[in-house]
């Protein structure tokens, strides 16, 4: 039986960058032409990358990007016999379309306009683009392919409709961004797409960070019978092939190592790594600052930098004042020390005290309260901003998605810097993280990871006295902010009542400050940012 080659791109678009996607296309063109494809199916939106929001709603960027997809197909004719799917933006002024174009050697076989258009959670297709869905198909060596488009795959119709047209495998352009037990949503929606369409599917999906969205490949192969027969690598550009025949059947072009689904602390710190490289890359920071305290999450947000940019472009500076332990000072040397950084001491205590001294008629007669803590982060934000003023790199701040949720953080203090990188992992998750990454190498000193977590802004501070314990607070996070479940329902689950009370309370009286926090990236089903739309100016009053 005959069967045609489908080679696969996990490409790492930048969105806007059109001239460098279509250098990446071309490059994975060469590839695919190398291991002699017939078909090299792109990402969803290759060539302006994804989401490009409101960049769509500017001709002059629509007619940019249509002169450069002609550019692109003219410069695919080299390949000679290879078809390329090639995702982009159709059509002009208020009729757009998320499409995907066919070009053999300089000329357009046809082109596929999306059906389904996501408007939920991170996605706001709607707002850009009109929806069509009139099947594509062209066969190749005696096998019918279908072209459907990312949420396409989610529905039934376009893949029945590819069906009813001829389709035998559908191709599956995606830009499809990661988060926690996403991979599993993919494959449970492939399987019933194939039952649907009664067609094999190859789906190519998209890698790398763009702003808060982090895109994790995983693209694969899926046979008649639902099976997964081929897997891309996690968060890493490849182009791969594989075998299809009218029949369904589906096979690696080569023999393939079996690739292993990353365990959940993997993938996420993957994700926080591509996040993190391609933030500051693609912007062009040329390094990262980080303010280093000897507690948990400055330690992870560290780590993170440096298995992102490279020991050489990552500084720590650590910022002690009167009531930083000996032991926090000690440990965030070690660790600076085993990571091979810049690390630099720059002590705050005399400038706090000049502040206190300036304001103290101002306060007078008031009690000490929660105002000098704040002085304590907000001259180290100062300090962090000044250093990246003047060296040109970005500051990375280390709050996690515990803190942001309850506003246990300070505006203009800790909150202040250019990245996020754990905004979106909870608290417990950076313990996992932190045990994870040691089993690699040890890196965070042990004490680290033990001791209680604590702001040292005051003495004997620990985090557990102002908030619920955090293996409480972040189930109540995860129920309410993630699941969208009512307070009654949580407290019915078995959390204390009181918790749920002061967590549900904390985040709507803290939106003002999560309004203002650096973008990070996403990595569990509701971040803070994107999908999370609250009114700062709310009267609604949950009750129990």
């Amino acid at each position: 039986m005959s069967t045609a080659r489908v080679a696969i791109a996990q490409i790492n678009a930048c969105v806007g960058d059109l001239s460098g996607n279509v250098q990446r296309v071309l490059a994975a063109a060469r590839q695919a032409h190398g291991q002699g494809a017939d078909i090299l199916l792109t990402p969803e939106l290759v060539l302006t990358g994804y989401p490009p929001e409101d960049l769509l709603l500017r001709p002059q960027f629509v007619q940019a990007q249509l002169r450069e997809l002609d550019g692109l197909r003219r410069e695919l004719a080299q390949f000679k016999g290879l078809r390329v799917v090639v995702g982009h933006v159709d059509g002009e002024g208020r009729s757009l379309y998320n499409a995907a174009s066919v070009f053999l050697e300089g000329e357009t076989l046809g082109t596929y306009r999306k059906r389904e258009l996501p408007n939920y959670s991170v996605f706001d297709e709607q707002r850009y683009f009109k929806a069509d869905g009139a099947p594509l198909i062209f066969e190749v060596a005696g096998v019918t392919f279908g072209v459907v488009i990312c949420e396409d795959m989610w529905f039934d119709r376009a893949p029945a409709a590819a069906r009813q047209a001829g389709a035998q495998v559908l191709l599956v352009p995606n830009a499809s961004p990661y988060n926690t037990g996403k991979q599993d949503d993919r494959l449970r929606v492939a399987r019933e797409c194939v039952r649907v369409g009664d067609c094999a599917v190859v789906y190519a999906n998209m890698v790398g960070g763009q702003d808060e969205l982090v895109f994790d490949g995983a693209s694969f192969a899926m046979d008649r019978a639902g099976q997964v027969t081929a897997r891309l690598p996690d968060f890493a550009e490849d182009v791969q092939s594989v075998l299809v025949d009218a029949q369904g059947n589906v096979r690696p072009a080569t023999p393939q190592a079996a690739v292993a689904v990353p365990e959940p602390e993997a993938q996420v710190w993957q994700a926080l790594v591509v996040g993190v490289r391609d933030y500051l890359g693609k912007n062009r920071f040329p390094g990262a600052i980080i303010g280093l305290s000897g507690g948990i999450d400055s330690a992870v947000v560290l780590a993170v930098a440096v298995d992102a940019l490279g020991a050489e472009n990552v500084r720590a500076v650590m910022m002690p004042s009167r009531y930083t332990a000996d032991i926090s000072q000690i440990d965030a040397e070690d660790m600076a020390k085993r990571l091979g950084v810049q690390y630099d001491v720059i002590t705050i205590g005399s400038v706090v005290d000049s502040f206190e001294a300036m304001l103290a008629p101002h306060f007078a007669g008031l009690p000490v309260d929660a105002t000098e803590e704040n002085i304590q982060a907000r001259v180290r934000g100062t300090l962090l901003m000044a250093l990246s003023n003047k060296t040109g790199r970005l500051v990375l701040t280390t709050g996690n998605k515990s803190e942001m949720t309850t506003g246990y953080c300070t505006l203009y203090g800790d909150m202040a810097g250019g990245f996020a990188v754990i905004k979106d992992v909870p608290k417990t998750l950076v313990y996992r993280l932190a045990v994870w990454r040691n089993r690699q190498r040890e890196i965070i000193p042990e004490r680290i990871i033990t001791r209680p977590p604590s702001a040292e802004l005051r003495e004997d501070q620990k985090d557990q006295d102002s908030l619920p314990p955090y293996d409480i607070l972040d189930g109540i996070v995860e129920r309410y902010m993630e699941r969208n479940e009512s307070a009654a329902e949580i407290v019915a689950a078995g959390f204390p009542r009181e918790a749920v009370e002061q967590v549900v309370r904390l985040i709507r009286i803290n939106e003002y400050k999560r309004r203002q926090a650096p973008p990070g990236p996403r990595i569990t089903p509701r971040a803070f940012g994107r999908d999370w739309r609250y009114p700062v100016t709310n009267g609604f009053r949950e009750t129990v």
